[in-house]
């Protein structure tokens, strides 16, 4: 998963408040750390949450808990671990939470017991946590990615299963929602490649198939020497495209959810998308700029949505 190259105040803010509560926690607890992690990290989608039924939000920072968590020990929590540390906390927490889904037993972690109640509560696919964590287990170890087949296995587990597992808050009231959910975090996902390849590439990684590369005669000297050149901006480009595509694709899944949740929901996928505006208006200068949705945006985008929902694109 992609994120800030540094911690910033926030990050440390979280990562104490996660070490002061190591061991044992009351479920309230847990709850308000993940909540945490989400209005520290999740900023646009912790946005977006506001607008959903009040009862269901907690079940979605418990799901961004258990996410944000994850990608920390591959990522940001010690920036001094080496990769076989990062490694064995990962397989460490994975198999602590893996055996706790199917027990009762009190578990010695600040986020998981929040997470174990939501996956219970809302019978979440426990083959879609499995998928998430596989994905962030590939991210110890794979930096490129040959074809865009290649990274569809890393972004099934990382954004799709995401999508999905969100399905029980939103209430999905039609078979095909758990595709248009996928289709949704997928884009999210290429949204985030997208927005945060210098933060990736400081880390050795690149989402985009190099495939995609080649095609567009794009090699790792325009990474390296941090320059946009008319090539790379083709290649961006492209890549914009092909992700809005998702973006309406996911549109068909707004009315095939709860009423009480489409609001959220598209205020989320609008906020999100916009981030994509915001590169190209940039100029897709991705190493001098990240592209961000100003807070000031977000809230006409919600108010328009709550005045005047938006209807999904016909296809």
């Amino acid at each position: 998963m992609t994120g800030y190259a540094h911690p910033d105040p926030s990050t440390r803010i979280v990562a104490e408040g996660l070490a002061g509560h190591a061991g044992t926690v009351d479920l309230a607890t847990s709850y308000e750390l993940c909540r945490r992690l989400h209005a520290a990290h999740g900023r646009t989608y912790y946005f977006a949450t506001r607008f959903l039924p009040v009862e269901r939000r907690h079940h979605v920072h418990a799901l961004y808990g258990f996410a944000r968590y994850a990608d920390d020990l591959v990522d940001h929590l010690d920036l001094s671990w080496t990769p076989q540390q990062r490694r064995t906390a990962l397989e460490r927490w994975s198999s602590v939470f893996l055996k706790a889904l199917d027990t009762r037993s009190p578990i010695d972690d600040p986020v998981l017991p929040a997470v174990l109640h939501t996956v219970r509560v809302l019978d979440i696919d426990h083959d879609d946590l499995r998928a998430f964590l596989h994905s962030m287990a590939m991210d110890l170890t794979v930096t490129r990615y040959r074809t865009c087949d290649d990274l569809g296995e890393y972004v099934h587990g990382s954004a799709a299963v995401i999508g999905a597992m969100m399905l029980p808050v939103l209430g999905a009231i039609h078979p095909d929602a758990r595709a248009r959910a996928m289709d949704l975090g997928i884009a999210f996902q290429l949204t985030n490649f997208l927005r945060d390849i210098s933060e990736d590439w400081d880390r050795g990684r690149i989402y985009l198939p190099l495939e995609d590369l080649d095609r567009f005669g794009v090699g790792e000297l325009e990474f390296r020497a941090r320059h946009v050149t008319p090539a790379l901006r083709r290649l961006l480009a492209f890549e914009v495209a092909r992700t809005r595509v998702l973006y309406r694709r996911a549109e068909q899944g707004w009315t095939m959810l709860e009423p009480a949740s489409r609001t959220g929901i598209r205020i989320a996928h609008r906020c999100y998308a916009e981030i994509l505006d915001r590169l190209e208006a940039a100029d897709y200068q991705v190493f001098r700029v990240r592209a961000a949705v100003p807070t000031r945006r977000k809230l006409a985008i919600a108010a328009r949505e709550l005045a005047h929902p938006s209807r999904p694109a016909p296809g």
